[in-house]
């Protein structure tokens, strides 16, 4: 701590204390509360009073009252809901935390002091604006459960609740959405924000805006998930066969190790020598090729200069193959299992259906592990986390753990965290980590440690980062015969209840670190005269906040506990980031294997540790971010002219712009303004003009002075022909609906062939730093210009095809493409789809009256 924050206390404390005269307002209302309705009255009599405050709360919002002019009120009523439904009182740091939510800000509370009753304050508050309050927790089952359970308290005072599950179907969405607070997954919100944007009528939409979100297990939620953009996806043509064909090259290929410089050969500025084919470095996940390296891929593939951008696809593989092979491992990274590799997730060690690596890196791992290589998807429609919940007009969240992020909470969604006091003095020990020289010593005095408990009767849970360790520890306490239960990677349905029984007494529980979050440990009174929950982990975590989360399981709400990390010099945080010097010192020491280590240096070097791996997990999320923030933009745009189309604008003004732009454009293009009218290239211009804008072809230059009286004559003619196409419709609207769905469709092909890539540009322009261009800056640049090109074609095709659009034509909306399944669903399997109309072929007339050969016009990307 801080010299300042000892004289003027933490920016925590100073929050805190800045709050507690309106939760002592609060609390002074009570019996103003209480004595609305007796509490013997009939329940539909306290319901419809307690109905009835909440609408006269709406009616002084309607007459100018502010949400916070009423929060005291507001407040004080649903703590006494809350007490006759659910028969908790909020406490005094519960209103402190409703408060910091209210003001859209982080509120880190402790496991067990009541983050989900909690939630039911500021929830309240805001839905009464009737704009809709989002209650985001990171799965179903949390969502259903707090919807079933808080929500029976937001029904008692007159709102109406809904839960959106990955199972819903449209309607049930909609539905859902429409209630005044809606408890929900931050995956399937996300989902329906990218689905929304790529329906074709506005009775297709699920959601009404992006108004208040509340965010359960934050760090979670913005954080850990924050390095995977949601993705929806559709089939691609790409062959799987060259990931096979590198699979089998990466196997040829030999492993080698770069030589590192002394300081002296560091001076001299001599170069670092590679041997081998390629160096791995474990530290920044990376592979790359030496030059002997690239050298046999060339042979291999019979090419001569791999850096070539015709041979981007096979540079790309190979290092995707490579890492494969020696940077994804099998039973950690994740499991295969019925011919599929399946991912497990490094924060929960849980495996997670339908999810795939991006990037082609999955194709990679299947090829290595000889499973059938599913066909690469394509990105339809795509969204960070960050960007996302950065659009809502204001947000919140909860957790157990967030000061350790508060750096990029700040930055990132511009939300400060403030640490809430325990209800009651925290009474868990939190031993030093017991260190010892190999793996093998540290599981056998994990085990003694369980087994000392066990005899005693007190509950234990061992927390572990993987599977492999679940699996050592389980088998260890098996042949020791201690009875045990192990939650690891499969989802369990009945996840939440065996945790929730951790502290039974005699309980022994191995979970993956985060499995069950969510649920309370309570003890029975045996457990607390044990000694309460004694907490073990296996290894250090990459991230503090998860080992705090582990620790925090014990020691609610003033219960006995203690917690103890048991770790290795042979571990990875130590093997990769600990540092040599601190190696050497211990190994001087010359400690027995079975001995145990305790240093206050050695734990300050593991901090150190998981600090730097923080800092560089930061930066990937950082720089994530800085990448969509372009997509972000252009997205921004896209889905603003979609929206315009969906709400039934008419587009005739949009049409005549794009109209003159394609005029001037393709004048511009064929004609230099240096150029005097006799050197103009006429045919050359209506060449390039008529496919697109069939007026009558220029024919004398002699009338036109300058090329401006050229540019101004051709867009009169353009738009006379566009009124002369008008008027073969007999309804007006008839053409503004055939614009909009033409627009429509125009746009969503070109967007997503844009997203595509946009994709392929970011994987490929890592290779600018290696002329020394900053990599973020040169994807600006070149993802501005090729949104421009994107524009400009999207121009081109809406006016050449309404320009050639027939009247006996059938003009329907319709999805430019099937959506296969997201990045974090499972995929559903579908009944096969049978063709209703004739197959068009290459060589027909395209069916959307251009006059072109459908191979030339809407067939050309099909």
């Amino acid at each position: 701590m801080s010299l300042i924050d000892k004289i003027f206390g933490t920016h925590s404390e100073r929050e805190v204390k800045r709050v507690e005269p309106i939760v002592d307002k609060i609390m002074s209302l009570r019996d103003e509360m209480v004595s609305l309705v007796p509490e013997d009255a009939d329940f539909e009599e306290q319901k419809r009073v307690f109905s009835g405050k909440t609408e006269e709360f709406k009616a002084r919002l309607k007459a100018g009252e502010t949400l916070d002019d009423i929060l005291p009120e507001a407040y004080a009523l649903v703590r006494e809901a809350a007490r006759r439904i659910l028969h908790t009182e909020h406490y005094k740091v519960q209103l402190i935390g409703g408060i910091i939510l209210h003001q859209g800000r982080i509120a880190e509370m402790r496991t067990g002091e009541g983050k989900t009753q909690t939630c039911l304050l500021p929830a309240y508050l805001n839905a009464l604006e009737g704009k809709g309050v989002h209650v985001v927790t990171v799965n179903d089952y949390l969502a259903k459960r707090d919807a079933e359970w808080m929500g029976q308290v937001h029904t008692f005072l007159g709102l109406t609740v809904g839960v959106v599950l990955n199972s819903m179907e449209p309607d049930e969405r909609r539905a859902a959405y429409n209630c005044d607070i809606t408890y929900i997954t931050n995956n399937e919100l996300g989902f329906d924000y990218l689905r929304d944007n790529m329906v074709i009528y506005k009775n297709q939409l699920v959601q009404r805006g992006l108004n208040y979100a509340i965010v359960d297990e934050v760090d979670s939620v913005l954080i850990d998930e924050a390095r995977t953009p949601l993705i929806i996806s559709g089939q691609s043509g790409k062959s799987t066969r060259l990931y096979e064909l590198c699979d089998v090259l990466a196997r040829q290929l030999v492993k080698g190790e770069e030589k590192e410089l002394s300081k002296m050969e560091l001076l001299m500025k001599e170069e670092a020598t590679e041997s081998g084919d390629f160096v791995v470095n474990e530290k920044e996940k990376t592979v790359n090729l030496t030059e002997e390296g690239v050298a046999k891929v060339e042979k291999f593939f019979h090419i001569d200069n791999l850096a070539d951008a015709d041979n981007l696809d096979i540079q790309h593989n190979i290092i995707l193959a490579l890492r494969a092979h020696y940077l994804m491992f099998r039973d950690q990274d994740y499991v295969v299992k019925d011919d599929q590799v399946l991912i497990v997730d490094e924060f929960t060690g849980r495996i997670m259906p339908g999810r795939r690596y991006s990037d082609g890196l999955h194709q990679a791992i299947e090829a290595k592990e000889h499973v059938k290589v599913k066909r690469e998807s394509r990105t339809l429609a795509t969204i960070t986390f960050q960007n996302f919940f950065n659009k809502y007009t204001k947000k919140a969240g909860m957790t157990g753990t967030a000061l350790t992020e508060e750096q990029e909470f700040r930055e990132i969604y511009g939300m400060d965290v403030v640490e809430i006091p325990t209800n009651k003095p925290v009474a868990r020990i939190d031993y030093n980590d017991a260190v010892y020289k190999t793996k093998k010593e540290k599981y056998n005095a994990v085990v003694r440690e369980i087994e000392e408990a066990h005899k005693k009767g007190q509950p234990v849970l061992v927390g572990t980062i993987t599977i492999e360790q679940s699996e050592i520890v389980s088998a260890l306490l098996s042949k020791k015969g201690i009875p045990h239960k192990v939650l690891n990677a499969k989802f369990h349905e009945l996840e939440a209840e065996i945790v929730a029984e951790a502290g039974v007494h005699g309980a022994v529980t191995i979970a993956t670190n985060m499995a069950g979050r969510g649920t309370d440990i309570k003890l029975d009174a045996d457990a607390k005269a044990a000694g309460g929950l004694k907490i073990i982990g296996t290894e250090r975590h990459e991230s503090r906040r998860i080992d705090n989360q582990l620790r925090g399981r014990s020691g609610r709400q003033g219960d006995p506990g203690e917690s103890r990390f048991y770790i290795s010099l042979e571990d990875d945080i130590m093997r990769l980031f600990g540092s040599d010097r601190l190696m050497t010192i211990f190994n001087a020491l010359r400690v027995p294997d079975n001995e145990q280590i305790e240093h206050k240096m050695l734990s300050k070097a593991i901090e150190t540790a998981q600090r730097k791996i923080e800092g560089n997990n930061f930066g990937i999320r950082k720089s994530l971010l800085e990448y969509d923030q372009v997509n972000n933009e252009q997205r921004e745009i896209i889905y603003e002219e979609r929206r315009r189309v969906l709400d039934g604008e008419s587009m005739r003004g949009v049409i005549m712009n794009m109209l003159n732009n394609r005029v001037e454009s393709i004048v511009n293009k064929c004609i230099s303004d240096e150029l005097s009218p006799e050197e103009w290239d006429i045919q050359d211009l209506n060449e390039v003009l008529l496919p697109i804008i069939p007026v009558e072809p220029v024919t004398d230059t002699s009338e036109y002075k300058k090329k401006a009286e050229l540019v101004h004559d051709i867009k009169e003619r353009a738009v006379k022909l566009y009124e002369a196409k008008e008027a073969e419709f007999p309804n007006p609207e008839q053409m503004r609906e055939i614009e909009r769905v033409i627009l429509l469709r125009v746009i969503d092909r070109k967007w997503m062939e844009h997203i595509d890539d946009m994709d392929q540009l970011r994987q490929g322009i890592g290779l600018q730093a290696f002329g020394n261009r900053n990599p973020v800056i040169e994807y600006k640049m070149t993802g501005y210009d090729m949104f421009n090109e994107m524009t400009e074609a999207i121009e081109e095709d809406t006016v050449r095809l309404l320009l050639h659009v027939q009247i006996e034509q059938k003009i329907e909306r319709e999805q430019v493409a099937k959506v296969t399944g997201t990045n974090k669903d499972d995929s559903v399997a579908k009944a096969p789809v049978r063709r209703e109309t004739k197959k068009i072929q290459r060589n027909d007339p395209c069916p959307c009256g251009s006059g072109l050969k459908y191979k030339n016009c809407c067939g050309r990307n099909a």
